[in-house]
């Protein structure tokens, strides 16, 4: 390749946008990492809400449908109340980068003990997401679970995936 082809400002426009998409991409991925250690650290409530745009959605059957930060804050407050013990592992993460606008599709596995009758639980979901860049920064503004098993730890899935 010949030394003007390198500094053709087509070919380095492109290469900019196409790492300025990767860069976006884990800047995604990070956030999804930070709101599940932060889940896993007793759902600290106000870090998880920082997360979300000021008008987001969170949704999950059988958990409840949140509009706005205020009211994520509100539901993340008595988590530790429905969920004593949880790790999120966010697997198969599927990143689509827009502009400023970004979209995701992952698959949630959660161990867990829901703390009413201290039982421990299998739960499965793909986690529906939309995101936008606010002042530089990659944040929630819609995050929708679609529920695939929620199970007892002793009798698994074979059964019935939601009993």
């Amino acid at each position: 390749m010949a030394e003007d082809d390198l500094l053709d400002p087509a070919r380095i426009e492109r290469l900019e946008r196409r790492l300025q998409a990767l860069e976006d991409a884990e800047a995604i991925r990070n956030l999804k990492a930070r709101y599940a250690a932060f889940c896993d650290q007793q759902y600290d409530a106000d870090r998880i809400a920082a997360l979300f745009t000021e008008n987001a959605l969170w949704d999950s059957p059988g958990l409840g449908r949140f509009e706005g930060r205020e009211a994520i804050r509100a539901f993340f407050r008595g988590a530790s109340a429905i969920f004593s013990f949880a790790i999120h592992y966010s697997l198969n993460g599927q990143i689509e980068v827009h502009g400023d606008t970004a979209r995701a599709r992952w698959y949630l596995f959660m161990p867990c003990t829901v703390a009413a009758d201290n039982r421990a639980m299998w739960r499965a979901s793909i986690d529906h997401e939309t995101y936008a860049r606010v002042n530089g920064t990659w944040m929630f503004t819609n995050k929708r679970s679609e529920p695939l098993m929620n199970v007892p730890f002793e009798t698994g899935w074979a059964e019935s995936r939601f009993p």
